[in-house]
This record gives structure tokens, C-alpha cells and sequence, in this order.
């Protein structure tokens, strides 16, 4: 789980940077997604903002969304079609995603390397990347430890 707090003052200030509003609702729902353990879909996101804020529809969310992913504080996981916070969205960066597919924890990894030898090879096939989506879906340790633990209870 990301430091909500601080990925909320880092935003603030990025935006402050960039010369963009960071509003009442796009700060609201950068910090449900990153109080969350894992990614959440936009339609969870719009219940519990509907909850806050009666007049909330869907494009108020998505187009919080956008906005969020424009500024690189949050990553979309494509498999799932739900949202995580970026833990250091500091900078324009690759990067891959653990997702477990027990607790749904998801873990950001930044294998610059990778992302260069896809990119590297993609040109020399004469192909322009336009984004990257790297997943990995897996099992965390929590989760295997908790399945050992019940196998040997039995």
C-alpha cells in the first residue's frame, strides 16, 4: 500500500509545477485509489464518491482519471480495467506491474532495461511503441505463505 499522504503532497506539488489544477475531485480520487491495497475499478471508485459528492457520474470519474494518468500519478492495469497509484510519480518513467491474483496487492517495478529492449526491437521491426503495458500476474508471498500454511494444516 502507497504512503497516501505523501504521494497526495507529492501530487500537489507536481501539479503546482506543471501549472495544472489539482482539484477537490481529483484529489479525492487519487487518494481512494491510493489507500487501496490494490487497483480499483472506476465504478467503485464512482460509489464511493457518489457517497461524498451526490452530483458524481461516471464522467466525473473518468474524467478524473485522465487526468490522473496525463500527470503520471496513477497507472491503469489493463487486465483488470481498474486503477493503482503510482508510488513515485516524480518522474515520466517504464514500468511493470506484480499483480497477485489472490489478494489482488499490486507492486510497481521499474525495469528500465526491459522497456528499452522492447522498444529497441519494436523499432527495428519499424513499429512505433505509443504506450507500454507490462503485467505480470502471479502469486505474492502473503498469499503463497497463507496457501502452505493451509496445506500443511490439513
Amino acid at each position: 500500500m502507497t504512503d497516501a499522504t505523501a504521494l497526495l503532497a507529492q501530487a500537489e506539488r507536481q501539479c503546482q509545477l506543471r501549472g495544472v489544477r489539482f482539484t477537490p475531485i481529483r484529489r479525492r480520487v487519487l487518494e481512494m485509489i491510493a489507500a487501496a491495497s490494490g487497483g480499483l475499478k472506476a465504478y467503485e471508485l464512482l460509489d464511493r464518491l457518489a457517497v461524498e459528492h451526490a452530483a458524481a457520474r461516471p464522467p466525473t470519474i473518468y474524467r478524473a482519471l485522465d487526468f490522473l494518468i496525463e500527470q503520471g500519478l496513477v497507472h491503469r492495469i489493463e487486465s483488470l480495467n481498474a486503477y493503482v497509484a503510482c508510488p513515485c510519480p516524480e518522474h515520466a518513467h517504464g514500468f511493470q506491474l506484480l499483480i497477485c491474483r489472490h489478494c489482488g496487492r499490486v507492486e510497481e517495478l521499474h525495469l528500465d532495461d526491459v522497456n528499452a529492449q522492447l522498444s529497441d526491437q519494436a523499432r527495428d521491426l519499424g513499429f512505433r511503441v505509443e504506450r507500454q503495458t507490462i503485467e505480470l500476474l502471479g502469486s505474492c508471498d502473503l498469499c503463497l505463505n497463507a496457501t502452505a500454511r493451509a496445506r500443511a494444516s490439513l
